[in-house]
């Protein structure tokens, strides 16, 4: 597989939870970590799912506990300290401390080896960086005191997904497959949190159900498997970089459900977001004119 066709994939990951958001709306009152319980077990149902007819698949839950500490650590930790934020802070105000991450991914990237840092990936980051920050402010974010312990679970969030994501790529050997079996280690997880501390609710529609479904298949399942794959195989500056379209792209979706309403702010933010984009991503034209 060429970088260029890994990165691709990675891409479709920044789309898949681009829906998250009106997604999870559709799926009503449903307790956090029951939901991501559910949806984990779905999503690692959708990587066994692919094992059928390759029986050797199943060798690639042998991994050393490292492996496993990373991809159940970065899959679990990024969501139950996500969950704590939207809980202790408004989401405006956790989303824009969170979508640090894509930044800290191009960062630490310069920490690979043979990878290389140029001006432009940093200046791409920092562009969508701006957008995002105009987004949220523009949605209304603030700060307060009292919000100090969400904003901190989000700010530790963003730093557990960009090491994940990086950490990722240094576990190269470790095959996609075994994503299925971090999912289903999560889902374990939010289940025991999800006893311990949520009363359980059940889906009271189809469209409830429906919307869990696809979060399991889309956003919390298939998209796993294509960050994995963008993260070890292709440009992981470029995928940080285009990471910031996640929040715009879930504007969007959240403005075509009726949930939002569009603005001079979002217009500009999207300049931004798309700008640095495609000054993170110049390394791939340049390619594609040879």
């Amino acid at each position: 597989m060429s970088q260029r066709t890994a990165t691709l994939i990675g891409l479709t990951a920044i789309l898949m939870w681009s829906l998250l958001a009106v997604m999870t709306v559709a799926t009503g009152t449903i307790p956090a970590f029951q939901l991501a319980a559910m949806t984990f077990a779905i999503g690692g149902a959708v990587g066994l799912l692919t094992w059928i007819g390759r029986p050797e698949a199943l060798k690639a839950l042998r991994q050393p506990a490292r492996a496993w500490a990373v991809g159940v650590g970065g899959l679990f930790g990024y969501h139950a300290l996500y969950f704590l934020a939207l809980r202790f802070a408004p989401p405006a105000e956790a989303g824009l401390l969170n979508y640090l991450w894509p930044l800290l991914i191009v960062l630490f990237s310069a920490f690979l080896p043979n990878e290389r840092l140029a001006i432009h990936h940093v200046v791409g980051a920092a562009l969508g960086l701006a957008g995002t920050v105009l987004l949220f402010v523009g949605n209304g974010a603030s700060f307060d005191a009292s919000q100090l312990p969400g904003l901190a679970a989000a700010f530790v969030a963003a730093f557990v997904w960009a090491i994940y994501s990086v950490l990722s790529r240094r576990l190269k050997a470790v095959p996609t497959d075994a994503v299925a079996g971090f999912c289903l280690a999560t889902s374990l997880l939010a289940s025991l949190v999800h006893a311990a501390v949520e009363v359980t609710v059940w889906p009271d529609s189809t469209t409830q159900w429906l919307a869990i479904i696809g979060l399991g298949i889309g956003p919390v399942g298939a998209a796993f498997y294509a960050w994995d794959i963008g993260m070890k195989r292709g440009d992981i500056r470029v995928l940080g970089a285009a990471s910031y379209a996640t929040p715009l792209l879930s504007t969007a979706f959240l403005i075509l459900a009726g949930f939002a309403s569009p603005s001079a702010n979002i217009a500009l933010a999207a300049l931004l977001i798309a700008g640095g984009g495609l000054v993170a991503a110049k390394d791939m034209f340049r390619l594609r004119r040879r």
